[in-house]
C-alpha cells in the first residue's frame, strides 16, 4: 500500500466515523453514502491532492455536498 493510499484510507475511515457520530447513522448506510459521493471520488484521485488535507476539512466538504447536492468551495 502506498503512502497516498494509506492517507486516503485513514481519511475515509475518519469521515465515515464523524458522520456516524453526528447523524447517529448506521455504518452500512454511512459507508454507502460516502463511497457514492463526489468527495470520495475526489479524495481517491491522487491528482486533486485532497488526500493531503485534514480529515475534518474533507468532512466539511462532504457535509456541504450532502447539504447542497454538490461540492461547495467556500471563499475565505
Amino acid at each position: 500500500m502506498t503512502k497516498q493510499e494509506q492517507l486516503i484510507e485513514y481519511t475515509t475511515r475518519d469521515i465515515i466515523e464523524y458522520y456516524i457520530i453526528d447523524e447517529k447513522a448506521e455504518m452500512k448506510g454511512a459507508i454507502a453514502l460516502f463511497y457514492n459521493s463526489q468527495i470520495s471520488e475526489k479524495l481517491n484521485d491522487i491528482e486533486t491532492g485532497l488526500y493531503l488535507e485534514s480529515s475534518a476539512y474533507v468532512y466539511d466538504l462532504f457535509r456541504d455536498e450532502l447539504r447542497y447536492g454538490r461540492i461547495v468551495q467556500k471563499e475565505v
